[in-house]
């Protein structure tokens, strides 16, 4: 990743190696199918969605992992299935080194956009 601020998720995930840019690219396109019609901006450095030009959430690409912010609440199901990635009360942490949990990405997209 480089130090430069990128200004659009493309150059975010292109900063990144390339074994990597696959994973923040699945994340973002399961985003986007999770909640069609969202927008795209960089918020506090890293890829943010948007509805209706507010944030809805952010994700990010780091040396071993991809977290995405914030965390929703959800049913015990849900609350079950994100605590082994969850490092704060608002943040989930996904290994690079393990497949990322497509269904978990998208689940979370859709509980923040219905309580958005």
């Amino acid at each position: 990743m480089t130090t430069e601020s990128p200004e659009t998720i493309d150059q975010y995930i292109a900063s990144f190696p390339i074994d990597v840019q696959p994973v923040l690219e699945s994340v973002r396109q399961t985003i986007h199918e999770a909640v069609p019609g969202v927008g795209e901006t960089i918020s506090y450095q890293m890829p943010t969605i948007t509805v209706d030009g507010k944030s809805l959430v952010h994700f990010a690409g780091w040396k071993h992992h991809i977290s995405m912010y914030p965390l929703p609440e959800g049913d015990a199901e849900f609350e079950k299935a994100i605590d082994p990635y969850r490092s704060a009360k608002a943040t989930a942490k996904f290994p690079l080194n393990k497949p990322i949990p497509l269904d978990l990405v998208a689940r979370i997209t859709e509980l923040l956009a219905a309580r958005h």
